[in-house]
């Protein structure tokens, strides 16, 4: 810890997938006391919505830029939420989502708050993975469940077994190192992908295209089709890969006659 905490103190909210109904009681709660609310949110609806709750709303999209690094971006949100802190207010930043999921300035944020002293938390929210588990009808428990965002997966050549379900996570904006525009990903780099993954699924392995609803009254965006199609399917950079999982292997004998004997 820093020096002493003075009166400032954040708290790292999630908005939820879907507008308004999403949003938990206690992170509503938090948005609408707050003295100072900063927020990253990806439809004009929720934009609104939060505004209308708190006055003193204030967004941080204005961190990105075309061509701009999102470390950069990062770091400059981070700097803007802890600037509030610092001047004694009571902060709550919120996020479109879970805010600890593919959001790396509410976790530096509240790192750099505590080691400055000041109380700060997150709250949990609803992601995007919760909403497919619901959606597609997945139980992660049954084969298990392995998440990667799509980039890092790529360049990093993550391990993974193929009889558990992966989830890809930002692959409509794959090898992009900018904020995403609004384009389809590269054929070239879906290409990529696919061949890696091949190493693993037969073409006709089934995969799972997933966009959440983000309004009550919308239906998810869920487009099946084999992975020999993938390089030639447009994506956006709201779009999840789900993959199926392989029949499990065997299970191990001896581990069975352990568990009986106990």
């Amino acid at each position: 810890m820093g020096a002493s905490a003075s009166a400032g103190e954040l708290v790292v909210v999630g908005t939820g997938i879907r507008l308004v109904v999403q949003t938990t009681p206690e992170a509503l709660d938090c948005i609408t006391r707050a003295d100072r609310l900063l927020y990253l949110v990806t439809d004009p609806a929720t934009e609104t919505w939060l505004r209308r709750l708190n006055r003193a709303a204030e967004t941080l999209r204005d961190c990105y830029a075309a061509g701009k690094p999102r470390e950069l971006s990062y770091r400059e949100m981070v700097q803007r939420i802890l600037l509030a802190v610092r001047a004694g207010a009571y902060v709550c930043a919120a996020f479109y989502g879970h805010p600890g999921v593919f959001v790396n300035p509410g976790h530096q944020a509240i790192r750099r708050a505590r080691r400055e002293g000041f109380r700060a938390r997150m709250l949990p929210g609803i992601s995007t993975e919760d909403c497919l588990f619901a959606d597609l009808g997945v139980d992660p428990a049954e084969s298990g469940c392995q998440s990667f965002e799509a980039t890092d997966f790529l360049a990093y050549r993550r391990r993974f077994d193929p009889t558990s379900a992966l989830v890809l996570w930002q692959v409509g904006v794959l090898g992009e190192p900018s904020f995403p525009t609004e384009v389809p990903c590269r054929r070239e780099r879906l290409e990529r992908l696919t061949r890696v993954l091949r190493r693993h699924y037969d073409a006709r392995h089934p995969i799972v295209l997933y966009e959440a609803a983000q309004f009550p009254v919308s239906e998810p965006r869920i487009r099946k089709i084999p992975l020999s199609k993938l390089p030639a399917t447009r994506l956006w950079s709201i779009t999840t890969l789900y993959i199926a999982p392989k029949p499990s292997r065997a299970a191990d004998p001896a581990i069975m006659r352990w568990f009986d004997e106990r």
